[in-house]
């Protein structure tokens, strides 16, 4: 089985999709897919369907939705030595059901490897791998995860999840990519990034970095005082120390003295505290 989920929801068995085009059996599909391998209670999926109020028939209208995915895996296994059912596809087990992969591919999962494999990388001082492999990792997602899905509250949770898990390989391999010198390389990024993301910080510092190290220190100083104006009209807030602190190093400095990075100062500061 082959499964993605970050960007549209695909999922195939023997090469066939087998992702249903009804609104419903794709939550459920996209639940089961994204734990792929692990029992996902019913009360989650009846969560994900119908919120906190859901109707008495939910149990069988479950069922009926499994019955409609098994349906779909069957279609898929035409063919095939029959030693594979859908029931062993789509298994129930004691209070819930699994999608048994089979050891098949899938994107989270090859994500979170890349990712973890990149982040060993950083620790250990070697930016250049770490930077590939943070790529590749990010280069995974399509788009938002499970877009093409309407979730309820599991889904959107699950979303959100996924969500930071892609700015927090996103934050490393630009910081990688600092480490190696490729300021001006991520001007343009880093100017995408900190309008899409108003009030995140750690961008925001990269980007006041790679512009300071550009020789563009006046307009590493405006993206401070954006930021500085946005959290304290938004949510009432100054920015942290490390960013106070980047701005003040790049007050007192030059692009020839360079300016310690976001990460550095709060690492020194956390050391100080």
């Amino acid at each position: 089985m082959d499964i993605d989920v970050l960007g549209a929801l695909t999922v195939r068995e023997n090469g066939v999709s087998i992702t249903p085009t009804a609104a419903k059996p794709r939550q459920v599909l996209a639940l089961l897919a994204l734990h792929a391998d692990q029992v996902v209670p019913v009360a989650a999926l009846i969560e994900e369907l119908w919120g906190t109020e859901p109707p008495r028939s939910a149990r069988t209208t479950l069922q009926t939705y499994v019955l409609q995915l098994r349906g779909l895996i069957g279609h898929a296994l035409e063919g095939t030595d029959g030693s594979r059912t859908a029931k062993d596809v789509l298994v129930t087990l004691p209070g819930g059901y699994m999608l048994n992969s089979a050891g098949g591919t899938s994107d989270v999962r090859e994500f979170d490897r890349l990712a973890g494999m990149g982040y060993r990388a950083m620790d250990a001082g070697d930016f250049p791998n770490a930077a590939r492999l943070l790529r590749e990792a990010l280069a995974l997602w399509q788009g938002q995860a499970f877009a093409d899905v309407e979730g309820g509250v599991q889904l959107d949770m699950e979303t959100r999840r996924l969500e930071e898990t892609r700015l927090c390989a996103l934050d490393q391999r630009i910081e990688a990519d600092l480490r190696l010198g490729r300021h001006r390389e991520l001007l343009a990024e880093l100017t995408v990034l900190a309008s899409r993301y108003r009030i995140h910080e750690n961008l925001h510092g990269q980007f006041m970095l790679a512009l300071h190290r550009s020789g563009r220190r006046g307009e590493a100083l405006s993206v401070y005082q954006r930021l500085r104006s946005t959290l304290v009209r938004e949510l009432g807030i100054e920015p942290s120390a490390a960013l106070r602190s980047l701005q003040r190093s790049i007050l007192m400095s030059s692009p020839e003295t360079p300016a310690e990075s976001p990460e550095t100062a709060r690492k020194r500061l956390a050391r100080v505290g």
